[in-house]
């Protein structure tokens, strides 16, 4: 088979769905097959050569034992492209640039069009904006609401990162239960306890962290993660020598983040995007992982920091129960009193923690990028 995939999230997005599409893709040509692949990226200024692509998704030419694939790249931002594909309905399908194709497989929400001989793959992986639409800025909203369900209906078959996902996609958008399949997320190699020598003193140089423990949370800045609740019920704990530490890019609506980090300067240090080499050392180092989303789609950094080995308090909404399994304190999101219990309990109780950490490696272990990649290919077949 032809086989398209839109690698665009790979090259453009650091965190997120851009990271998905990196571990996944790259997973996907390290399996032998006889089907051909095209990755096809809407680069913009990046450049549109075979080693500026590959290096954006962490391939090296020479690591992939499956030689059968093409880069097709449009000089365009992913942003102008959409504003022509889905927002002027701009009738070109993705075949003129790819060239042609059986299956085109989307990972990031949208298809482009094709032609009609050509099946259509697509992965969803939340319904937020559906659940949450005063978590995003409005215009984001409207896009989504518009586009995402379009793309739904279009598609032969949709992949959930969740069954929650796949629950709301059945729900929220009339999908046949048959059309929809579950597909999830893996765990790089990378995320491991076994610390390097000399990680604790390069992230204190690299983001001033100082001696004392930590509480971690990982995420791109935006209300759904409910980073405002995690500070103001960390700042209920009666231990004084542990800080907070948010890792994530600004996203959107942040300000009161910010703002609130700002309260607590000297306990709560919001570090920025920080990049995928450094997370592994950052969840080692923690003495304890806080994830209390209001909703997510699947939850990978709970998964994260359980194969480095540290113990995890997480919301008990959407799909997060689903992904942590009986390996990690599970609050009310929406509940800072027991939030702020959850995190005392988790830091003092030895015996706990000790039970943590032992299910959480195995809980992660269940989840691996290969496998998901074996489902993927499995989708690909008519």
């Amino acid at each position: 088979m032809r086989i398209g995939i839109d690698v665009t999230a790979a090259v453009r997005q650091r965190a997120g769905i851009g990271r998905y599409t990196r571990e996944l893709v790259r997973a996907v040509l390290t399996l032998p097959s006889d089907d051909f692949y095209t990755l096809f990226a809407a680069t913009g200024k990046l450049g549109d050569g075979n080693c500026e692509l590959l290096s954006a998704l962490g391939i090296s030419q020479f690591a992939v034992p499956n030689s059968q694939f093409a880069i097709r790249t449009v000089p365009l931002s992913d942003e102008w492209l959409a504003r022509l594909w889905h927002r002027a309905r701009l009738p070109l399908p993705v075949e003129a640039i790819t060239g042609r194709l059986d299956l085109f497989y989307s990972p990031d929400f949208v298809l482009p069009p094709t032609l009609p001989r050509t099946r259509t793959l697509l992965t969803v992986h939340d319904l937020s904006f559906l659940h949450y639409p005063d978590h995003f800025v409005p215009k984001l909203v409207q896009y989504l609401s518009r586009v995402v369900p379009r793309s739904v209906a279009r598609a032969d078959r949709v992949l959930a990162d969740s069954e929650a996902t796949r629950r709301d996609l059945i729900a929220l958008l009339d999908v046949p239960p048959e059309k929809v399949a579950l597909l999830y997320s893996g765990v790089d190699a990378c995320f491991r306890p076994q610390s390097e020598p000399g990680e604790r003193e390069r992230l204190a140089e690299h983001h001033g962290l100082d001696a004392r423990p930590y509480i971690l949370s990982v995420g791109t800045l935006q209300p759904r993660k409910n980073y405002v609740g995690l500070i103001r019920a960390f700042a209920r704990l009666e231990r004084r020598d542990v800080q907070l530490v948010i890792a994530g890019g600004r996203g959107w609506l942040y300000e009161d983040v910010l703002a609130e980090a700002a309260r607590h300067a000297d306990r709560v240090a919001v570090l920025g995007f920080v990049d995928d080499a450094e997370l592994p050392a950052l969840y080692r180092g923690a003495a304890l992982f806080a994830f209390p989303s209001f909703y997510e789609g699947f939850g990978l950094p709970v998964l994260e920091a359980m194969a480095c080995g540290t113990p995890v308090v997480c919301s008990n909404a959407s799909s997060v129960p689903e992904v942590a399994g009986d390996a990690a304190l599970l609050v009310d999101p929406h509940d800072e009193d027991a939030l702020a219990a959850a995190l005392a309990r988790a830091l003092d109780d030895e015996a706990l923690r000790a039970g943590m950490v032992e299910r959480g490696l195995a809980q992660a272990a269940r989840f691996s990028w290969e496998r998901a990649a074996r489902q993927l290919v499995e989708a690909f077949a008519p």
